[in-house]
């Protein structure tokens, strides 16, 4: 099944497992791994209110872990590091 199904709901299936939201220097992280085959790819919702207005930026990396909890926590860990790395930049 391709990404862009998945993405805007084909295919069908169950919902992923969901994993708690992180905060990080006022940012709002959400691990968002997709399921490839039996592998899930690292990916992030990031989040911050800026000037009254929610902003998010969807964050995906080429690289799979085994399972979803690794996958998870790698992707907050590469949320964390865009933030830093880039700050309010990930929003233009």
């Amino acid at each position: 099944m391709s990404f862009l199904k998945k993405l805007f709901g084909g295919g069908g299936g169950s919902s992923p497992p969901s994993a708690p939201a992180e905060t990080h220097n006022g940012y709002t992280i959400y691990a968002e791994p997709v399921k490839e085959g039996s592998t899930w790819r690292i990916g992030a919702r990031i989040e911050k209110e800026i000037d009254g207005e929610l902003k998010s930026h969807f964050m995906m990396r080429a690289d799979t872990l085994q399972s979803f909890d690794e996958a998870a926590s790698a992707s907050v860990n590469k949320a964390r590091m865009l933030v830093d790395q880039q700050g309010d930049t990930i929003f233009r």
